[in-house]
């Protein structure tokens, strides 16, 4: 049984690799507090309203320290937004028309897209009203620039980058390789709409995909910014005009931003993005951890606990089922809801493999609360993120690492 030491032993190897995230935690900590200052939050902010939202203070602030803190022109942040998901469906509705042509350079997107899409047939998608979808596969976890080059040549309206990696195996994409590939798109078409899903990603490097020329940007807020506070909802940054089209594919055209009630999710929202640099730099040293001690014990993991971090996520390969489940439901074990319970294998909306999951959280599906789940098929590789606190996620650690080595 591995005990305190073996972990104090790894914490011992991984000092320069946290005081990284630590610096990340100061600047962001910075961003955040500078923002909410110029927006000048009053309590009564905090309170939210029912109806249809008119006059909705706190929410109207909550757009602008958002835009803020992406340095971008506008920013849409609802409790409408049932996930992050929903958030990008909104976007690319908002986004193209009839005709146009949605080019993915990520490869395929998160499996919950496959029916916003119509890569997966649904009456719904965008291909039903004529929105045509093409993609190009990364090459060797780099963009296709030829292939990329060849389709610009084409009617292409919007490109879809996914940075995290869903339920592929290849790295995420750092800010370095989107900087270039946007300079390179827009030197051949200054016009193309470059959307960037952000989720997971955010406050783990030092510059966002604004600042390297993405036009709109999304993300969830039980992911990364909303810090296990915030219940539900997503945001969206970029450009004003963009923006003002995705607020009137949300709510209606005329309206726009003006409406939605907030309820009480001003206070929550805000909260959580107030905690969100302490609590990302909290997941990103579980992760490091967990890469660190895991590669110890002999398995493949990626990142690798020094290699350069652009998400949250980390990659555990088992190649066995059994020992994938076993550290699953230690996850679950070591959390605060539901420790009591097995997880098990089942079928799940957007999936088309069967997936296994712990979330033993307050929210529910909230992954910035330590969590893992993958899909039961070989190489048996487990997806795990999040940790509200680095003790919780050191605690959980221990126990899962003790549990594939019984």
């Amino acid at each position: 049984m591995y005990n305190e030491d073996f972990i104090i032993e790894c914490e011992n190897e991984l000092n320069s690799e946290f005081k990284k995230v630590d610096e990340l935690n100061r600047f962001y900590s910075k961003k955040v507090i500078d923002a909410i200052h110029k927006e000048k939050i009053s309590e009564s902010d905090l309170h939210g309203t029912t109806g249809y939202g008119y006059n909705d203070s706190g929410r109207d602030k909550l757009d602008n320290i958002f835009a803020h803190i992406f340095d971008a022109e506008s920013g849409l942040v609802r409790n409408q937004f049932i996930s992050g998901s929903h958030a990008i469906t909104v976007c690319l509705f908002a986004l193209l028309r009839p005709n146009d042509t949605l080019l993915s350079i990520t490869g395929t997107p998160y499996d919950t897209l496959h029916e916003v899409i119509g890569i997966k047939e649904n009456n719904s998608s965008l291909k039903s009203y004529n929105i045509n979808y093409k993609q190009i596969d990364l090459i060797d976890n780099d963009f296709d620039y030829d292939s990329i080059k060849k389709e610009l040549k084409n009617n292409i309206k919007v490109i879809h980058i996914q940075r995290s990696r869903g339920y592929s195996l290849r790295d995420s994409i750092d800010i370095e390789k989107l900087e270039k590939v946007i300079k390179f798109i827009k030197n051949i078409n200054k016009d193309i709409i470059i959307f960037v899903d952000n989720c997971y990603c955010e406050f783990t490097e030092f510059k966002n995909p604004i600042n390297v020329g993405a036009d709109i940007i999304v993300g969830s807020l039980i992911k990364n910014l909303g810090a296990g506070i915030a219940n539900n909802g997503a945001y969206i940054v970029g450009k004003k005009e963009l923006i003002d089209l995705c607020a009137e594919r949300l709510t209606l055209p005329g309206e726009g931003k003006e409406v939605g009630p907030s309820f009480d999710a001003n206070r929550n929202i805000l909260l959580g993005l107030y905690l969100a640099p302490s609590v990302v730099s909290s997941a990103l040293k579980v992760s490091i951890l967990a890469s660190k001690a895991l590669e110890k014990l002999g398995y493949k993991v990626s990142p690798r606990y020094n290699e350069k971090r652009c998400d949250i996520v980390e990659l555990i390969y088992f190649n066995d089922k059994d020992k994938l489940i076993k550290y699953t439901s230690s996850i679950q074990a070591s959390g605060p809801v539901d420790a009591h319970v097995t997880p098990t294998e089942s079928d799940m909306p957007g999936y088309d493999d069967k997936i296994i999951m712990a979330s033993p959280s307050f929210t529910q599906g909230s992954s910035i609360e330590l969590s893992c789940d993958g899909p039961l098929k070989p190489p048996y590789v487990l997806y795990q993120q999040g940790s509200l606190t680095y003790e919780y996620g050191r605690i959980a650690i221990l126990n899962a690492i003790n549990s594939i080595n019984e």
